[in-house]
């Protein structure tokens, strides 16, 4: 199947937007708005955006070769990503991307951050903060990069007792997956308490009951994302993946002594073979649409994934509204406007 028709046919229904900037579809009609989802590879390091709203695909490639999260920023008009592999282990911008359309491009890097990363899995950024986990080692590590202008300092880092991956700034609070179980943390006031380099314990650790392993979180309009991967390989990986919607999370997590449980009854679990979820490593989701879109590793050798009405569903074996396959797929942000 084409894959531009494909993502904007999965679009319809679950983007309704307004704004300044005006366009028309095939048919003639309006369409207002920016509504862009920002995807990495692990296989040549490129990036994809998907015009969710336009049907329109460009295709970016970057000076890595495996990338593994992803920022935009509209100050600049730039995509921001975190470089793997032996000779790319830095924070890339590149600028002006938005006046690529329709298009396969090689970029030269505008900004370039220290090579200090080691494995880096996720970013996420408050103001002028941003931070990389990175899970080189067993203790994880917050890399945490302050941009000014055009340049990339490494002002601190950050080691934790727990292996690190996906993260997510709420306000000025950082919460991490903890991987390789269900548990989920948060350093609360992050980049104004941890300012220079320390070992920290989290300011507070809880179980989500029901996830195996996760690795993925997303949070917008008071609801929190997480994905479960299961088993990472062998017997039924391919199959064995899920999600959960916890709304009203800041309530249901403020509730949750340090150390306890979330219970699963608090939340909707979305698990199942017709998900298609195997692997499921990155997640985004659009309170506004209610939809989730999932970076999916194990199936088809990497699929997005769309699904809609996620929080008054019941979740369970639900297949998704739209699977396309972007090889390698490992991280996902969405710029709406």
């Amino acid at each position: 199947m084409n894959i531009s028709k494909f993502i904007y046919v999965g679009a319809i229904g679950l983007l309704a937007l307004t704004s300044c900037d005006d366009d028309t579809d095939d048919a003639g009609n309006e369409i207002n708005g920016t509504a862009d989802l920002y995807a990495t590879s692990h296989t040549d390091g490129s990036v994809t955006k998907y015009d969710l709203l336009r049907g329109e695909i460009t295709t970016y490639g970057t000076a890595s070769a495996d990338a593994e999260g992803i920022y935009y920023s509209p100050d600049d008009d730039s995509f921001t990503i975190a470089a793997r592999g032996a000779t790319q282990t830095s924070l890339q911008s590149y600028l002006s991307v938005s006046d690529i359309i329709e298009a396969t491009i090689s970029l030269d890097v505008d900004i370039m951050g220290p090579t200090v990363l080691q494995s880096p899995r996720d970013l996420a950024v408050n103001g002028n903060i941003y931070v990389v986990s990175d899970n080189a080692n067993a203790n994880g590590r917050f890399f945490v990069f302050e941009k000014d202008g055009d340049s990339f300092t490494l002002r601190n880092t950050v080691t934790v007792d727990f292996a690190v991956w996906g993260i997510e700034f709420v306000g000025n609070d950082l919460y991490a997956v903890v991987d390789s179980s269900s548990d989920l943390a948060v350093f609360t006031n992050f980049a104004s308490t941890n300012t220079t380099d320390a070992t920290v314990a989290a300011s507070k650790r809880i179980t989500v009951e029901g996830i195996v392993r996760t690795h993925g979180l997303d949070y917008d309009g008071g609801t929190m994302i997480m994905t479960d991967i299961a088993a990472a390989s062998g017997g039924d990986f391919a199959v064995d993946g899920a999600f959960h919607v916890i709304t009203n999370f800041d309530s249901k997590f403020d509730a949750v002594d340090n150390g306890g449980t979330l219970a699963v009854t608090d939340q909707v679990r979305y698990e199942g073979d017709a998900t298609l979820m195997g692997n499921p490593v990155n997640v985004v989701y659009d309170a506004e649409t209610d939809a989730v879109y999932v970076a999916e590793l194990a199936n088809g050798g990497g699929q997005i994934l769309t699904y809609g009405n996620v929080s008054s569903s019941a979740g369970g074996n639900v297949a998704p509204n739209s699977a396309t396959t972007l090889s390698g797929v490992s991280s996902l942000y969405l710029y709406k406007d």
